[in-house]
């Protein structure tokens, strides 16, 4: 049957619409401004056109594309609580599990006692992902809790402990390899983590953040197959944890570039994994504002769209003043918990998203960027891969310098106009708090990569 009103307006290819828009732009712009300066050129070195149309798609491997996404639907909306009083932290676990939490995430200390804090949570039916200074330990005292199959896992990166500590990077691979082996009972805990929250907050792009994040992972798989552990057990036993920004189609098609790259990735080990690795999503604090802290909540309902329709398996959402150094008082913590809970629980209740497994899937835009980010990116980890690896890489100075470059182009841009809500713009100095660090060291340590804020040279 021939479409309706099909004599009244014929088919026309892209060109002619090309055609039109410069004929319009000339004719209408009184400076004349060409088609050319409506084109993006980003900061991952290649340039996005202003529209797309369906035979953009043409060009790309569009079936690869899709194969690698998301095949079943929903995500794990998973907060995550640093703990220092198991009693009280005890209670606000189970409060957020009743209050729409599926999973949680516990930054530990070593003395912890977690018969306290794990009272009535069961780590075989609600997913639990540690993070720890000494993962040994850890795995030693859960195992005297709880004798039985474990969900969730340890997001403890070996690379980025280096990188945020500068102590050695053999001992803590070689904890990782020991918990690994120790944890093969529990086929759902995951001990292997690469993760990009260093890079993003020193300021990569989002090219960058994959191309380091999986030349990390080839470092650290290289590590592991040599200490014995089979490729197979690694790949079902990882964890990829990405950080999410603010410019939501990247960062939706930089999550999409990771799948189709974490497959292409694998096929190198000529190996057809049984489950594939995890993603765990964060919202950001890279650009989380201090002076005006609840433009925050615009950035990680942002940011956690992005996440989900790209994809993630997991999804922790920060408070919107967990960039602040302050005394909350409860009733404060527990609305600003409340709230960053509730972003998730509205995306999948409210927005259905949770019902579809690749929503962005068929966009023009979306799948032209994914394939841009995932060529650009695969350039820059064969580049850092034939430079001997991550490690050689970073300690060379190439790694830190191309991750500098992109952090004071950010602040350039700023300096040009790019606007920061809350900070640049529609700001409100909101009483005297201050901005805190999100990253606490022992005296004798030293950050390999800076911890930045992008809003605080402006605030």
């Amino acid at each position: 049957m021939e479409p309706l009103l099909s004599d009244l307006f014929p088919a026309v290819d892209k060109s002619a619409w090309l055609t039109q828009v410069q004929k319009e732009l000339k004719s209408n712009q009184p400076d004349g401004t060409p088609y050319e300066s409506l084109r993006w050129h980003t900061d991952e070195g290649f340039v996005v056109d202003p529209y797309y149309t369906a035979e953009d798609l043409n060009h790309l491997p569009l079936a690869t594309i899709q194969a690698a996404q998301k095949q079943l639907p929903g995500w794990l909306n998973t907060p995550a609580y640093p703990i220092t009083n198991e009693k009280s932290a005890n209670n606000t676990l189970r409060n957020s599990l009743v209050n729409g939490a599926d999973a949680l995430i516990l930054a530990l200390s070593d003395q912890v006692d977690l018969i306290q804090l794990l009272d009535g949570i069961k780590l075989s039916e609600t997913p639990v992902f540690f993070k720890a200074t000494d993962p040994r330990a850890l795995l030693d005292k859960l195992r005297l809790i709880a004798p039985y199959q474990w969900q969730g896992g340890l997001l403890i990166d070996p690379i980025a402990h280096w990188l945020q500590t500068g102590t050695s990077l053999r001992d803590s691979l070689a904890e990782i390899a020991d918990v690994t082996k120790a944890a093969t009972h529990s086929p759902q805990f995951r001990t292997v983590c690469a993760s990009s929250h260093l890079f993003h907050n020193a300021g990569a792009t989002a090219t960058q953040e994959i191309a380091f994040l999986l030349a990390s992972l080839a470092d650290q798989y290289d590590y592991l197959t040599d200490a014995g552990l089979p490729i197979e057990q690694l790949i079902a036993k990882t964890t990829l944890s990405v950080s999410v920004g603010t410019s939501y189609f990247v960062e939706m098609a930089k999550l999409r570039a990771l799948r189709v790259l974490i497959n292409r990735f694998l096929n190198h080990y000529s190996t057809i994994p049984i489950q594939a690795p995890l993603i765990h999503c964060q919202t950001s604090t890279f650009y989380d504002a201090a002076a005006t802290p609840y433009t925050n909540l615009l950035r990680a309902t942002t940011e956690a769209m992005a996440a989900v329709m790209g994809g993630c398996d997991v999804l922790t959402v920060h408070s919107y003043d967990s960039v602040l150094n302050q005394s909350a008082t409860n009733s404060n913590r527990e609305f600003s918990e409340r709230i960053a809970r509730n972003v998730s629980i509205l995306l999948s209740q409210e927005s259905y998203l949770s019902k579809v497994a690749d929503p962005s899937a068929g966009s023009y835009y979306v799948e032209t960027l994914t394939h841009q980010l995932a060529e650009s990116a695969w350039a820059l980890f064969l580049d850092v891969e034939k430079q001997g690896g991550f490690e050689r890489a970073f300690t060379s100075g190439f790694i830190p310098a191309e991750i500098e470059g992109a952090y004071q182009s950010k602040q350039e841009a700023v300096r040009r106009g790019k606007v920061l809500v809350g900070v640049t713009k529609f700001r409100v100095d909101e009483g005297s708090i201050q901005p805190g660090s999100s990253v606490q060291l022992e005296p004798n340590e030293k950050p390999l990569l800076p911890n930045h804020r992008l809003p605080e040279a402006f605030e």
